[in-house]
Formats: C-alpha cells, sequence, structure tokens
C-alpha cells in the first residue's frame, strides 16, 4: 500500500526548492530512493511516485544503474507554490545564498569582505568593558535616537569627512538597511516616483517595491550617474523625487563618483527641490578624504547613511543616518514607532570598539588588504578575458562581463555545477528579467584557486562549441 498522495506532493515540493537554492546543482545525482525514504520515514513507493513526478516535471531524470540526477536546465518553480520565493537568480536568492555558510561553495556573489580580514576585532574581547559602562541600561529600550556617546563618536568621525553634524542630527540604526526603510516610510508613499542607480543595490529595489514606488533607475557611469538621465528625470511633472545614489565603491559597480559630478547632482537637486538619499555603507574602505555629496551639501538636501556591518561585523548591526535636525526627530519617531528603538547593546559594543585606538589601525589595515586584493582581482579578471566596468584602485567588488557570454545568468549556472556562486547582473537591476552580461564579483574571494579553474574549463567548453 502506498503512501497518501499529499506526502508524495510534499516531498515534490521540498525538492523542487532544494534544487532551485542549489543544494543539488544541476547535473547533481540525487539522494537515493533509499535513503530518501530512511530520512523522511516513508514507504520507498513514495518515494518513487516523487521520482515519477519530478521527472514529468522536466526537474530529474533517471541513469539506468546510477539513480536519479537534476536536469542541467530545471524549470523554475512558480511562486505560489506553497508560498515560495525560491526563484533561481532573483534577489531573495542572492540573500539566502549570503546566510548560508556552507565550506564547500566559494561564494563570489558575496557583499561582506572575508571573515579573516576582520578576526582582529573580536567581539567577546569588549563583552566586559561594555558591561562596565552601565549594566542596567541594558535592561531597556534606550533612547529613540541612539547610545548618545556612540552618537558623539560618529560626530567625530563625520568631521573626518568633512561633514558638520551635532548628536541631534543623528539617528542609529539596525545596520544601512533599516536605515533605508526608516528614510522610505518617512518619504515614500504608494506610486510615488524615486529615482535610483541602475545597476544599484538590490535589497534598495525590494523595499521600494514592498512600499508600491515606481523605481526609475538612473544609468550609472563609470564616474558615477549619467547627469543627462538624472535631469530629464527631475524634469518630469509631479512632487520632487528622491535620488538613492551611493558615491563612494557603488555596489555593484566599484565605480565612485567623480567630485565635479558630485557638484552638479547638488545643483540638479537645488534646481529642482530633490532630495539625495547617499548610502556610504563602505566608507570604513576608503579615505577619510574622499568626495562625498554629503560633504558638499552638510546635509542641507542629503540624508547621509552609514554602517559599520562591513569593517565591523555584520552580527553587530549598527548603522546611522545623518541629517539635518527637524528630519532628525521625525525618523527617529518613524523608528520607536516600527522598531521600538535600536539594539543599545549593539550601539554600547561599538562605542567601545571606536574608543579603542585598535579601530583605526584596523580600518588602516583593511584598506591596504583591500586595495591589495583589488588589484589582485583586476589582474586575474584581466588574464581570464574579461572586461572591466572601471578599474577602482580599492573596492568590495569588481563589475565585469565575459565577451563569451552574453546572459550572466548562463555564467552563473556553468559556475555553478562547479560549486561556484556567482551574482548576475540582472539582480542588481530594476527589471530582474532583462539579459544582462554583468556580474558582481568580490574580490576578497577571487584569489581562490577553484575559481580560475573553473572559468578556464567553461571558456574552453565554450569556445570548443560551434556558434556559441
Amino acid at each position: 500500500m502506498t503512501e497518501p498522495r499529499t506526502l508524495t506532493s510534499t516531498l515534490v515540493q521540498l525538492l523542487r526548492r532544494q534544487i532551485a537554492e542549489g543544494l543539488y546543482p544541476p547535473g547533481s545525482r540525487l539522494p537515493s530512493i533509499r535513503e530518501l525514504a530512511a530520512r523522511h520515514g516513508c514507504a520507498k513507493n513514495t518515494i518513487v511516485n516523487v521520482f515519477e513526478e519530478l521527472t514529468a516535471l522536466g526537474v530529474a531524470e533517471p541513469r539506468r544503474g546510477s539513480g536519479f540526477f537534476v536536469c542541467t536546465t530545471p524549470p523554475r518553480p512558480k511562486e505560489d507554490e506553497e508560498g515560495s520565493l525560491s526563484r533561481a537568480m532573483d534577489v531573495v536568492w542572492l540573500m539566502r545564498e549570503q546566510l548560508k555558510h556552507d565550506a564547500s561553495h566559494l561564494r563570489l556573489g558575496d557583499g561582506f569582505p572575508p571573515v579573516e580580514w576582520l578576526h582582529d576585532v573580536r567581539l567577546d574581547k569588549f563583552h566586559q568593558k561594555v558591561v562596565r559602562t552601565g549594566i542596567g541600561a541594558l535592561f531597556g529600550y534606550g533612547s529613540r535616537f541612539g547610545y548618545l556617546p556612540l552618537r558623539q563618536h560618529l560626530v567625530h568621525k563625520l568631521a573626518q569627512h568633512g561633514i558638520e553634524a551635532g548628536t541631534g542630527q543623528i539617528v542609529l540604526t539596525h545596520g544601512a538597511n533599516q536605515a533605508l526603510d526608516i528614510v522610505i516610510r518617512n518619504f515614500i508613499r504608494p506610486g510615488d516616483r524615486v529615482l535610483v542607480d541602475e545597476p544599484g543595490y538590490y535589497m534598495l529595489y525590494g523595499k521600494l517595491k514592498l512600499s508600491g514606488a515606481r523605481i526609475v533607475g538612473i544609468p550609472r557611469l563609470p564616474d558615477g550617474p549619467d547627469l543627462e538621465a538624472l535631469e530629464r528625470e527631475l524634469k518630469q511633472p509631479g512632487k520632487p523625487p528622491l535620488f538613492f545614489t551611493q558615491s563612494l565603491a557603488h555596489n555593484p559597480t566599484a565605480s565612485d563618483t567623480a567630485p565635479h559630478k558630485a557638484h552638479q547632482i547638488l545643483q540638479l537637486a537645488d534646481r529642482y527641490d530633490a532630495l539625495i538619499v547617499e548610502n556610504d555603507a563602505f566608507a570604513d574602505f576608503k579615505p577619510a578624504t574622499a568626495a562625498r555629496i554629503a560633504t558638499l551639501d552638510q546635509l542641507r538636501r542629503t540624508v547621509y547613511i552609514g554602517s559599520f556591518s562591513k569593517s565591523v561585523s555584520a552580527a553587530l548591526r549598527v548603522g546611522f543616518i545623518a541629517c539635518h535636525r527637524d528630519l532628525a526627530s521625525d525618523l527617529a519617531d518613524i523608528k520607536m514607532l516600527v522598531h521600538m528603538s535600536s539594539s543599545e547593546y549593539c550601539e554600547r559594543t561599538l562605542d567601545v570598539i571606536l574608543s579603542d585606538g585598535h579601530f583605526s589601525r584596523h580600518t588602516a589595515r583593511l584598506r591596504d588588504r583591500l586595495a591589495q586584493a583589488t588589484e589582485q582581482a583586476r589582474h586575474q579578471l584581466d588574464h581570464l578575458g574579461a572586461e572591466l566596468f572601471c578599474a577602482p584602485q580599492q573596492s568590495m567588488y569588481l563589475w565585469a562581463r565575459f565577451p563569451a557570454f552574453d546572459d550572466a545568468k548562463q555564467l552563473a549556472q556553468a559556475l555553478m555545477e562547479r560549486r561556484i556562486v556567482l551574482a548576475p547582473g540582472s539582480i542588481f537591476h530594476v527589471d530582474t528579467e532583462q539579459v544582462v552580461p554583468w556580474s558582481r564579483f568580490n574580490v576578497g574571494l577571487l584569489a581562490d584557486p577553484r575559481f580560475a579553474t573553473a572559468m578556464q574549463e567553461i571558456l574552453a567548453r565554450k569556445l570548443a562549441i560551434p556558434g556559441s
């Protein structure tokens, strides 16, 4: 007697999700009937029915004497199947990939520096110092603006960038992503037109789509936003839009906005009464004196967002918003309403870290390591025949394309078969379905020999196929 059909359907959907998420890459062998039956505590006949359905759906194929294997190009599951959003190569997929800790995969699409770069900022060694700052306060919600001593530290940090701000102009957040979320909640209503760098930060796109905004991409050039496109959009009738941009270490293109362009962006904002939201999440990886829009503007038309997730720890989750005083109070109210407060324990921890002279030496080493890794990565990609969008001196990412691939998703698929996870360029566009030849590469991971070996094999096979 076979198991109920509902169990078969459940297992079919489970395996389809696991395949879409890369647990079983295309071409890989699926677990045996005996193994799956034991794992799920069901009859072998149930697993036979599961494999029959997967075969009929074009997801798996039998190989005589060897078992069942994932098809080379399995179809993507529908979004409404059990509420799943696990489409291969979409925004949620990339987010999930960055949260995995599977050492068997090389994650070239990761957004963070290699873990070993941050080892000298060991969070455990600061706990006792944090407790000594006042353990009683650690049981409360804290201030709506955030821990005052840390905001005082940030006043000095911003001054190093040439940005003058008081503690009442700074709101602490759970990283840059919560900062973006608070800004969007304050300014954006369903149907509002919002301008963004394109390609750009995929998490920002997701937040704007959730808010119901109409997202308009401003093409990113090697020296910053396309000013003609920006002015064309700012001229459009209606409510003056926000423009979200990254002046330095742009994600994903690695480009920096040229100083003369930063000046022109501010002139356009003045002319058309627009507001600029500048995300500077990689500030600690760039010279303090590098040109920032907020430095030129002094937070008049600029909302400046910073973070320590990349330079200290993503687990600490401390970021901040700097803006003019009245707006800061409004944003602090929104933060209190939606999130109650940020984490004072995390904020006190970061304050202790910044109070230690070790942090400035740590960030200096980070910049040196990044510069070295960027140079090596540029040479490696050039050696493999890749075209670079720009050639930064130091950037966590490189934006590159291989002429043999018109669609970076094809390259990502080929690399996935070799347990290498890439971030194809379509993820960083407003329309994720468009064909994009570019991909984002993490410079700290490109030195792994698995990448060069895989690319040489893939390119050799590609060139050997007539008409490819």
